[in-house]
C-alpha cells in the first residue's frame, strides 16, 4: 500500500484515511485503483461489519486530481469514469454499515465518495459541492443519482447546476449529512464501535438486505 491511503483496523471496524493533503486529498487513477483493492480484501473479513472513510489534513477530498482529468482522451476519460462507478459502488460490499467522517472540503469525487456510504458525520467547518458545472464538466462517478435520492431533487439541481457550495448546516438541513460533531472521526470510531456491540453480522445483513430491497421491517432474531 502507497502512502496515498492509509488502513487501519480496529476490531470490527476499519478507517481508510485518504493521505494526500498537500494535493487536497484528489484523487487519481492510481489512488482510485489502490482503493479498489483495500475494499476488495475488506469484503474478504468476515470479522468487518464497520468501514469508516475519512481524510487527512483537516479535509476529506477536493475530488479528482484535475490535472490528470484534463490530460485524458474521451475513450480514456469515458474509462475512467465508469470505473470509479464501479469502485464507489463496490463499498457496499467492503462491509456492512459505512461511514464518511467528514472535515474541510468534500467536493466533487470527494462528495461521490461520501454519497456512496451508508451514513456521513461532518464537522461544523465540512464544505460540500459539485464543481463541475463551473468548469463546464459533470461528475462521472454516480453524484447525479446519488444526490437526489438523498438530498432530494430540487436540491440537487440547484447544487449541480449552479456549483455552489453548501455548509454543514445546509447539509444537514438537506440531509447529506446525518450528524455534525466536532469531531467527525471520533464520532464515527464511538458509533462503529456501538454497532459492532448491539448487532451479530447477521442481524446486521439482514438489516441491510431489507433497506436494500426496500422492505419496511427487519427480520431481526430477538
Amino acid at each position: 500500500m502507497s502512502s496515498s491511503i492509509l488502513l487501519t483496523e480496529h476490531g470490527h471496524h476499519a478507517i481508510i484515511t485518504l493521505n494526500r493533503p498537500s494535493r487536497l486529498n484528489c484523487l487519481t487513477r492510481e489512488l482510485m485503483e489502490e482503493l479498489a483493492e483495500i475494499i476488495l480484501n475488506l469484503s474478504r473479513n468476515d470479522s468487518l461489519l464497520a468501514l469508516i472513510i475519512t481524510g487527512a489534513g483537516g479535509l476529506f477530498s477536493a475530488g479528482a486530481d484535475l490535472s490528470e482529468v484534463a490530460a485524458l482522451d474521451p475513450t480514456t476519460a469515458f474509462g475512467f469514469s465508469r470505473r470509479g462507478q464501479a469502485i464507489l459502488a463496490s463499498l457496499g460490499d467492503a462491509a456492512l454499515v459505512t461511514i464518511a467522517a467528514i472535515d474541510g472540503h468534500c467536493l466533487g469525487g470527494g462528495l461521490d465518495i461520501a454519497m456512496s456510504c451508508d451514513l456521513r458525520f461532518a464537522t461544523p467547518r465540512a464544505t460540500f459541492q459539485h464543481p463541475g458545472a463551473k468548469r463546464g464538466i459533470i461528475t462521472g462517478w454516480g453524484g447525479t443519482q446519488r444526490l437526489p435520492r438523498i438530498a432530494g431533487v430540487d436540491a440537487a439541481r440547484r447544487m449541480l447546476i449552479t456549483g455552489d457550495r453548501i455548509d454543514a448546516e445546509e447539509a444537514h438541513r438537506l440531509g447529506l449529512v446525518n450528524k455534525i460533531c466536532d469531531d467527525a472521526l471520533d464520532h464515527a470510531c464511538r458509533f462503529a464501535e456501538r454497532v459492532s456491540a448491539k448487532f451479530t453480522r447477521e442481524q446486521l445483513l439482514a438489516i441491510k438486505t431489507a433497506l436494500d430491497q426496500g422492505n419496511s421491517c427487519f427480520p431481526l432474531k430477538p
